[in-house]
């Protein structure tokens, strides 16, 4: 017992030990944690047969797709499911029919499978991969996107056909005559389908308010598992996938106040199953399989990708869709899936195949999930490179005291103040989205670019006698004023920075004032947090206003001797900031340069003072060599 036990501990081990640094390399290396996961369990079960066979490790990580869809099924409201129908019923339903239809004449004619395996093979291979397409564009970010709205309504549409594709596997093995079609099953799948509809739409709420109110979160945790585990298995349990019965729980909790706290306890689980999953599919390849037949697999494979991916643009075109997102979608959706696994291991159950048919299938499954990511990434480069849209540049009426540039968030707010004050603004930005958007609240901004000198020009620079430069990249900001400063020397610059190495190259190119753009923000915070934890107002204002005098006087320290100030020289002429501890009345220090000139900084403290290096300062030493970088 102990020696099975330890055996259990060392494989539990060795699966998190090569799933993190597998995971870890092929992310770092920039090919996803897929495929790593894919690498490891190649290599941990057929390569070096650290672990044994994978198919009980698949059926765990197989609860990784079902927590996937739950999640999936969160994001969905009921009237967002419906817009998709379009697509859901539209270019999914054409997919699996038209893709299963072609793979199955391919697999009976010049295969020369029979009817009955053709169509198994057929539709087996037609069926996508979700837990790979869903958490490569989870990775990338486009979950959200229209390609991947496009992507998730085909794959959504290939798990309810899963469905009806098992049931009907029985009646084409060789005792498919004897099957029949038992009306208690059927009225169970309705009746399990109406009652997971029920619950969700009227107990799973009040419920999860049950247990909210206990404020024990290990409840909810709990809760948030039995909604997932016990919604898959009533589904399982009337004849559907267990996929399917955790989406339509997730669908059905979208609208609760509750979904947010419900992702968050899933979603570790979701990530440790699916990666399990991979290394699951991993372990469960067949090498010596592989090299006996390993030139039908390696050319079966990508011939497959091929075609599917034709089918899947074609098809998309054919629904309206532009060139960019047919090619996203095919090359995403070009393998074959994971239930590929479960309707030819229960074909080879029916007798329809035999094993060694099925392990073939299986590993020609695998291949196409290991090239996923490189048809992605071919598929990336057949994408026209995304333009911003543009508009007609237009200035008549432009011509105001100050030109601001750039209307980001940033300079949003100093337009408000601008405008309250009465004074005329001409707003120049590049972002057709932000212009549209401003137009919405009365806003009049000009398109056009402010690294252009005649779009400047045009903008009114000439009459502007200052010129708020607000743009959110550095880059831009810095080809803004180098502009300026070259082609309207006479024109005064305030200027919006990103940090503190960039506030001190903006003052060394001339520009009358900058301001790092988070620090009034931090310091309003700051201050805000020391009050909310006791400190008088009137006490966090002055500790406010002294960290805000101290950073002026660094900065300008910096800004004369460089970011590095005496860094060439004895220690104690590096500018060091000193730790500020809660101020008390009638004790105080003053900062002091090396040279002995006060910087007019003054830190009350009952702590002693003591001298370090030419720097009169109260509490903890800060080390002399370290130099404020921000």
């Amino acid at each position: 017992m102990e020696h099975g036990s330890e055996a259990i501990f060392l494989e539990v081990v060795l699966l998190l030990g090569g799933g993190i640094i597998a995971g870890t390399l092929f992310k770092r290396m920039g090919l996803g944690t897929v495929l790593g996961y894919l690498a490891a369990g190649i290599a941990m079960g057929p390569v070096f047969r650290l672990i044994g066979e994978g198919e009980e490790l698949l059926a765990i990580g197989e609860l990784g797709v079902v927590f996937l869809l739950f999640i999936i099924g969160l994001e969905l409201k009921l009237d967002r499911l419906w817009a998709m129908r379009r697509q859901i019923f539209g270019i999914g339903l054409a997919q699996v029919m038209v893709s299963g239809l072609v793979l199955a004449a391919v697999a009976a004619y010049p295969v020369g499978l029979d009817i009955s395996t053709a169509l198994v093979v057929g539709f087996g291979l037609a069926l996508s991969s979700t837990a790979f397409g869903m958490q490569l564009l989870d990775e990338a970010g486009e979950t959200n996107t229209h390609h991947g709205q496009a992507a998730f309504s085909v794959l959504l549409f290939q798990d309810l056909a899963v469905v009806p594709l098992l049931a009907i596997i029985p009646f084409l093995g060789p005792f498919g005559g004897e099957a029949e079609i038992e009306p208690g099953q059927i009225a169970l799948s309705v009746a399990a389908v109406a009652a997971l509809i029920l619950a969700g739409r009227f107990l799973l709420n009040p419920l999860f308010r049950l247990m909210a109110s206990a404020g024990a979160r290990e409840v909810m945790l709990g809760a948030a598992l039995f909604v997932v585990l016990g919604s898959a298995m009533l589904m399982a349990a009337a004849g559907f996938s267990m996929a399917m019965g955790a989406f339509i729980a997730g669908v059905f909790l979208a609208d609760s106040s509750y979904r947010h706290e419900l992702e968050a306890n899933i979603e570790p689980f979701r990530g440790l199953l699916l990666g399990l999953f991979f290394i699951g599919v991993g372990l469960s390849i067949d090498l010596a399989v592989i090299r006996e037949f390993w030139m039908i697999i390696l050319f079966t494979a990508p011939a497959l990708m091929v075609v599917k991916a034709g089918l899947l643009y074609g098809l998309c075109r054919l629904f309206g869709e532009g060139h960019d997102l047919s090619i996203k979608v095919a090359t995403l959706l070009a393998q074959a899936g994971e239930f590929g696994f479960v309707l030819f291991s229960a074909a080879a159950a029916n007798q329809i195949f035999s094993a060694e048919t099925s392990s073939i299938l299986i590993a020609i499954v695998s291949l196409s999930m290991v090239l996923t990511p490189l048809a992605t990434y071919l598929g990336r480069l057949m994408v026209q490179p995304a333009r911003e849209e543009e508009l007609e540049e237009d200035f008549e009426g432009a011509g105001s005291e100050v030109l601001l540039v750039g209307f980001s968030r940033f300079g949003q707010i100093v337009a408000q103040v601008l405008l309250s004050s009465g004074i005329d603004v001409t707003i120049l930005d590049s972002s057709v989205d932000r212009i549209r958007t401003a137009e919405r609240f009365g806003f009049r901004i000009y398109f056009g670019s402010g690294v252009r000198k005649d779009v400047l020009e045009a903008a009114g620079i000439r009459r502007a006698s200052l010129v708020a430069v607000c743009t959110n990249k550095r880059e831009t900001t810095d080809r803004v004023v180098d502009l300026i400063r070259h082609e309207f020397p006479n024109v005064r610059l305030y200027v919006r920075s990103y940090d503190r190495s960039h506030a001190l190259s903006l003052r060394a190119r001339g520009v009358d004032y900058e301001i790092r753009e988070t620090v009034e923000s931090a310091l309003s915070f700051g201050g805000a947090t020391i009050n909310a934890l006791g400190v008088e107002e009137e006490l966090a204002e002055r500790i406010v206003e002294d960290v805000r005098h101290r950073d002026t006087a660094r900065l300008k320290l910096q800004e004369a001797e460089g970011v590095y100030a005496g860094s060439d020289m004895v220690t104690s002429r590096v500018v060091t900031p000193e730790p500020l501890v809660k101020p008390k009345p009638g004790l105080h220090a003053v900062e002091k340069m090396p040279d002995g000139e006060d910087t007019g900084a003054v830190i009350e403290d009952n702590a002693p003072k003591r001298r370090r290096r030419g720097l009169l300062f109260a509490g903890r030493r800060t080390p002399p060599n370290k130099v404020n970088r921000r």
